[in-house]
């Protein structure tokens, strides 16, 4: 089996490969895109990559704040704010990168529709021996 990272040729599509197209979609935001000829597919990939390596990288900060007891000696910070104010800085940057997954997933699915919209529509079913 080869892999390849050249774009496919685009052509017309039949309902079910735009459907396999949108459901590689949902699975990995891209790959659909690609499968159908959509050079878009590769910044899609490489947006929820980068959300991807994002969320890990600036979580590990977050569990090493929790786990080292967040603030949890008698008080440390008995001001509710300031307790608000440290958990938001402490979970901003992984919010930021779920967001960016959920942007690169919508585009990826606005593209699916796109694909679904411009698929041939099958006249007559396939016949059933």
């Amino acid at each position: 089996m080869k892999g390849s990272l050249k774009l496919r040729a685009r052509r017309s599509l039949s309902r079910a490969e735009a459907w396999a197209c949108f459901t590689a979609n949902l699975a990995l935001a891209g790959s659909g895109s690609l499968a159908a000829g959509y050079a878009v597919g590769y910044w899609q990939m490489a947006t929820v990559f980068l959300a991807m390596i994002g969320t890990v990288v600036s979580s590990i900060p977050l569990l090493q704040w929790k786990l080292s007891g967040a603030g949890a000696s008698p008080g440390a910070m008995d001001d509710p704010s300031q307790q608000l104010l440290e958990l938001w800085r402490q979970v901003r940057w992984p919010l930021a990168s779920i967001g960016l997954y959920l942007v690169a997933l919508l585009w990826a699915l606005t593209t699916s529709v796109r694909i679904l919209t411009h698929a041939t529509k099958d006249q007559v079913p396939p016949r059933i021996r």
